[in-house]
Order: structure tokens, then sequence, then C-alpha cells
């Protein structure tokens, strides 16, 4: 996708350093700024502190945190902790414990000697599938987003929540892939954009890259979502996931429960787009998935830019108070229309998914 007319993914290997390069997201949509990944330990701290985020996005930082610490130290020792390390740096999302058990079942028996380099076709590989992937997804989700427009004949208003868009994949997105497309074929589109507290990726990068599409979108508060589906504004919602389970329960960022209960009141289709990479065929209950707490910090100050274009970090709520920041919830498969996946759509269901995966 674009950033000022220039295509870019979100991660790619320069060939002639052997150095990992990545958007650094927390300092979007204010600065745009490439950084380097060159170590294993720079790889977790920017899966921990959210300069890479998004399910798809952090399995495929992990595959090349661990190419990183084969070329850091071609021990199989360290190798083995670098990838405890980071399996641990963020616990929600499924992609990342993935992508890293995929590295290291690659990796186990190859000639020390070769190790580095399959190490690097791998992640790569990671992330052309997923790139693969979430086009696929865009072409099945454009066929309920024509359903729409067929039946209307009018703008087709799309809300989404969080950030699923391709600054959390490699490119295209999940959830926005099927938006892209339709755009792209001449569907006229809006979207909701949920600001999505606390870190705000709705607004500070959902909303940043639509407009660098040039997609129509309107940035609204998280709880705005229900008195515009009771007005009859949102024909569709579409988000992403940073685990499904099994049985079609989603976790996604949290918000994403009280919008699928909303829909579910106003009869407004709720689908969720997801590659399969971020299916838990494991969990088999929504209350078993680890859900992270972050630092309050997140929900007590808020970023942004001041009137000398420096970024500023403000304190907003009284000092003395406590804050709580659970990162996401759990949508029960009850309230969920459908999955958007890379083989088709399936209903949020063992046998829908089964179907899809056998």
């Amino acid at each position: 996708m674009k950033i000022e007319n220039k295509e870019y993914r979100t991660i790619w290997l320069d060939k002639d350093t052997q150095t990992v390069k990545i958007i650094d997201q927390t300092k979007l949509p204010h600065q745009f700024i490439i950084k380097d990944l060159k170590t294993v330990n720079d790889a977790i701290n920017a899966i921990k502190i959210m300069e890479v985020r998004g399910a798809p996005l952090i399995g495929a930082t992990a595959a090349y945190g661990i190419a990183l610490a084969v070329k850091e130290n071609n021990d199989h020792n360290f190798i083995i902790k670098s990838s405890e390390e980071l399996i641990k740096s963020r616990p929600t999302a499924i992609n990342l414990k993935w992508a890293v058990e995929r590295m290291m079942k690659k990796l186990s028996g190859i000639n020390s000697n070769k190790i580095l380099d399959s190490a690097l076709d791998e992640a790569k590989a990671i992330c052309d599938e997923d790139e693969k992937f979430c086009v696929n997804i865009g072409l099945n989700g454009l066929k309920i987003i024509e359903e729409i427009y067929n039946k209307k004949k009018d703008t087709v208003n799309i809300l989404t929540h969080c950030n699923a868009g391709w600054l959390a994949t490699i490119n295209w997105g999940t959830a926005t892939s099927p938006i892209y497309h339709a755009h792209k074929k001449g569907i006229p589109v809006h979207v909701w954009v949920d600001e999505t507290r606390p870190r705000n990726q709705g607004a500070n990068l959902t909303s940043y890259e639509l407009n660098e599409e040039e997609i129509p979108n309107t940035i609204i508060a998280d709880n705005t979502g229900g008195i515009l589906m009771q007005r009859g504004d949102v024909d569709i919602c579409i988000v992403g996931s940073d685990r499904t389970l099994s049985n079609g329960d989603v976790c996604n960022k949290i918000g994403t429960y009280l919008k699928a209960l909303a829909a579910h009141d106003n009869n407004v289709p709720f689908y969720v787009a997801l590659p399969s990479s971020t299916i838990d065929w494991e969990i088999k209950k929504g209350k078993d998935i680890p859900i992270e707490e972050r630092n309050s910090e997140e929900l007590s100050h808020i970023v942004g830019i001041d009137e000398n274009n420096e970024i500023k970090k403000v304190l907003i709520y009284p000092k003395k108070s406590k804050a709580m920041n659970l990162a996401f919830d759990v949508t029960p498969a009850k309230y969920v229309t459908g999955l958007i996946t890379e083989k088709g759509i399936s209903e949020a269901s063992f046998e829908g998914l089964k179907k899809l995966f056998r």
C-alpha cells in the first residue's frame, strides 16, 4: 500500500546489510520513520513497545527476529532462548507463537553454514504468504460489500475497530482488504473509524492509511458506533482478530465485544477478517485466552503533536487516580455473522472452519 504515493510493506529486509527495516508505528501519523532492527533484542523490543503491532505483523517480526538471532550468534542454545523470549514479548496474538514455532521447525537439523539463509528465506516466505492471504481475504470480503451495494445502490458505510489495516499485516490488511478492493473496483465506500482508546490505533493508523488511499472515512469516539447503528448509518461491521478459536470465539482489541453486541441488537452484519495463522486450534474456550494487561500510562497519558510540531505525552487523569488497561476482549461466536479467511467465508463455528481447513 502507499504512503505519500510510494509503495511500502510494513517490514522488509535490506539485502545489502541484512538489516530488517520496519515502519515505526509509535510515531504515526505525525512522523514517518523507518527503523532498523539489527538484533533479536531489537525485534523483541519493537514488539513489546508496539513499534510493530497487529497479529500478522507481530508474527512476521518474530520470524525475522529468529533470523537476527541466528545472524547474531549461531548457537543452538542462544537461538532457543531467543525463541522463548520472542514468544513472551506479547501474550495474546497467536501469530507470534505460530511464526516462532514455524521458524524453529524449519531450522531444525539444517547445516550451520546454511542456517542464516534458510532463516531469512523462511521469514520472507511468511511475509509473502501473509500478503497473499490478505489479498484473498479482500477478494472474499469484496463479495459481501458488493451484495450490499447492489441492494442499496448508494455508498456502503462500514464500521471497523482498531487497526486491522495494512499497517497491522504485511500489506493490504485483514478488515481493510475488502474495503481497498471495493474502492479499487469503484464501489463507493465510507468507513466509520473507531478512535480505539487507549492507543488510538483507529484514529492514528486506520484513518491515516485510508487517507493515503483516498478512501472517505470519519473518526468517531469508541462509544459512537451504537447510535450510528440505531440510526441505520452502518451497513456492515468488519473487524480483525488477534486470536480466533476453533469454536468461532474471537479475541480482538478491547471494545470489539461491545461493537458486536450493538450490531446484534440492530441487525447489522458483524464480520471478522483473519488469516488462518490467527486461528488457535488448541484453546477451546474464550475464557482461557491470555488477555494482555498493559501499562496504565497508556490510559492516563495521551500522545499528540504540539504547535511546534513536536510529539508530546501529557497526563489527562487526576494524579492520584488508578487505571486498568486490559488490551483485548473476547466476542462469543454467536455474535459473529461470519469469518472472512483466505480460503473463503465460514460461519463462526468449528464445523464452519473445518469445511475450509480440513
